[in-house]
């Protein structure tokens, strides 16, 4: 019997994304290819220290010991090593007890493009140009930004921020916003306040997480004492009137969240010091780039404020998900 992938919520991670690989980046950068084999090889008893997106991911795999009986999570290392060489980092997925048993090594190509191979809803990556090339070929993938944050161990539930504008929904609000001004974007979004925007790079993921949080949503609320392991937040910048298309959004896709900020402008690092997120999504460099300081961060390279400025009026980028609508 086939393993039933296309039933799971797949993320597929890179090994730049899951662990620190600054000193073997530095080996490869500085000496060359010949160099880093060996050093890895050299070192692949060597357990790596956690990266950006592993509080994120140790989370999210824990979610299938609250769902035992079909464990809808699945996390895959996609890697531009090949398997000789990749040995260190499968390792250090051992020690570190993450429950990570499938992967694809490449050997220098684009590992991004077997992300619908695994059925993966969100690819994460530490290479920009990975990640950037993967969304203009309509996949959902995000680079992680370098940060500082100190992951609690003894904090188990698993928060997930999302902006919403280019992430979660397509970029067609910011290209008013961008091209015509901000009383342009108001009053298109006030006239169509009852219509559902199109996909984003981030919708599919939004979905899966959110049937996993409507499972615990009606767990809180069947057992007594019982507190969710998942929480989730939209960060935006905007604020009212244009708020209205957002809920029409949401309705329309049957999802719930936790926590909304309308922040219409405001530093967005104010409210996420204090949500906590264990990945926050924005497509602009300049909320990710800020907020990685204080969060694991992500930017997802998609729409016009990623443009090149020759580049603004070209077409944008169609996701596979529109192709059939904005299911």
């Amino acid at each position: 019997m086939s393993y039933p992938i296309e039933q799971k919520l797949v993320v597929a991670v890179a090994s730049s994304a899951l662990f620190d690989l600054s000193e073997s980046d530095a080996v490869y950068c500085q000496e060359g290819l010949a160099a880093y084999r060996a050093y890895q090889r050299e070192r692949e008893d060597d357990v790596l220290g956690p990266g950006v997106a592993f509080p994120f991911v140790r989370r999210l795999l824990g979610l299938n010991e609250l769902i035992p009986d079909d464990r809808p999570v699945e996390v895959v290392l996609l890697s531009q090593n090949d398997a000789d060489t990749g040995l260190r980092v499968m390792n250090s997925i051992e020690n570190h007890s993450l429950p990570i048993t499938r992967a694809a090594f490449v050997r220098g190509a684009d590992p991004f493009r077997y992300v619908d191979s695994f059925n993966a809803c969100l690819f994460l990556s530490a290479n920009e140009e990975n990640a950037r090339e993967a969304v203009m070929r309509g996949l959902p993938a995000g680079c992680v930004l370098a940060s500082t944050y100190f992951d609690d161990p003894e904090d188990t539930e698993l928060r997930i921020a999302f902006d919403f504008d280019g992430v979660v929904v397509d970029d067609e609000a910011e290209r008013v916003f961008q091209i015509e001004g901000l009383e342009a974007f108001q009053n298109s979004e006030v006239a169509h306040s009852l219509e559902p925007h199109n996909p984003g790079p981030m919708k599919r993921l939004f979905q899966e997480i959110g049937r996993i949080h409507q499972r615990e949503i009606e767990r809180e609320a069947s057992e007594p004492g019982y507190r969710s392991a998942v929480r989730v937040a939209i960060v935006t910048s905007r604020n009212a009137p244009a708020h209205k298309r957002l809920v029409t959004t949401l309705r329309d896709w049957g999802i719930e969240i936790d926590e909304t900020f309308f922040l219409g402008g405001m530093d967005k690092n104010r409210v996420l010091e204090v949500f906590k997120p264990h990945l926050f999504f924005d497509d602009q460099l300049g909320h990710a780039g800020p907020a990685s300081g204080v969060v694991p961060s992500v930017h997802v390279p998609f729409g016009i404020v990623n443009a090149k400025p020759s580049s603004s009026n070209e077409p944008r980028v169609t996701l596979r998900s529109e192709v059939h609508g904005r299911g």
